[in-house]
């Protein structure tokens, strides 16, 4: 079994494969499409940009081989599984030589961990969770193609900029479970997407991720929120460079209270996905020593020793 970068002469493979294809980034599909052949072209003649894909050609040289490709940005924690291909190999013995293949690849970039979006009805998931990934969360992508009303009034929503990030990151640290936040920590980079504020507390952020296929949004709102389907009108109504584009809001289970708001918006729901991750590397506790310096330039002084006294009866 050999395990390789993806090069030229495996492109007649990967149309092959193009219809036997599973998906694990679903904002990147939504949003730009598979990026297949493509992302795999640009892995080749430009690595640098954080795409790798390479190729298991398993045990009897093509049977069972798998392409797979996966997605870092440079700073990031975690690196996204983008495809795997082709779906009938998924379970051979392959997949676990490729992922540690793929792992090593990002590892070097600084990734900590790797995720996935798969899902639980397919092969795919069970091959996954046998590779060593783990459930952390789920989720839920709706597709909003109709327009919203005209006469709704846009009100409330606005750009995020810099000055709100305390107030995302403590929104993000209030409402994300612990395990999410392990494998999807808050970025510090500039927010991209819309908050809502009611006064000075924010109630709502929005994250957006835009390609020429369609809008990816995740909403985070706090349960104090009022009004949310109106709220929702106004933000889709409201939403900057959407022109025909479909909309593609993502719930997560711990939000999963916004999804009756989310129908009345006339969305049509996905199938349910597992999130998953696998981690990379061993948290451990760093024990540094130190010294505390000696006042004025002197020597510590010894301290008299603590004697216990008896009383005399």
């Amino acid at each position: 079994m050999t395990v390789r970068p993806f090069d030229w002469r495996d492109i007649p493979a990967l149309l092959r494969y193009r219809n036997q294809s599973t998906y694990l980034d679903s904002a990147l599909v939504l949003t730009r499409g598979s990026m297949l052949l493509p992302g795999a072209l640009l892995s080749y003649l430009a690595p640098a940009m954080g795409l790798y894909t390479s190729v298991s050609n398993g045990q009897d040289g093509l049977e069972g081989s798998l392409i797979g490709q996966i997605l870092h940005s440079v700073g990031n924690q975690f690196a996204h599984m983008t495809f795997l291909t082709p779906d009938e190999s998924l379970d051979s013995p392959a997949l676990p030589a490729l992922l540690d293949y793929l792992a090593a690849t990002v590892v070097e970039r600084g990734a900590l961990r790797l995720l996935a979006e798969v899902d639980e009805r397919t092969t795919a998931f069970e091959a996954m969770h046998k590779a060593g990934f783990a459930i952390y969360s789920r989720q839920r992508v709706w597709q909003l193609t109709k327009q919203v009303p005209e006469e709704v009034k846009i009100s409330g929503w606005r750009g995020a900029t810099e000055q709100d990030v305390i107030a995302i990151r403590s929104l993000y640290s209030n409402l994300v479970p612990g395990l999410v936040q392990q494998a999807e920590p808050f970025s510090t980079k500039h927010p991209r997407g819309l908050i809502y504020r009611d006064g000075d507390e924010l109630l709502a952020f929005v994250e957006l991720r835009y390609g020429h296929r369609g809008i990816w949004a995740q909403p985070f709102v706090h349960p104090d929120a009022e009004d949310v389907a109106a709220h929702f009108f106004e933000l889709i109504q409201g939403l900057p460079y959407r022109r025909s584009r479909p909309v593609y809001l993502c719930v997560r289970s711990y939000q999963a209270w916004l999804e009756p708001a989310i129908e009345d918006l006339g969305a049509e729901a996905g199938p349910r996905q597992a999130v998953m991750v696998k981690h990379l590397a061993i948290a451990q506790k760093a024990f540094r020593p130190f010294a505390i310096p000696a006042l004025e330039g002197g020597h510590p002084e010894i301290s008299a020793p603590l004697a216990h006294s008896e009383s005399e009866q």
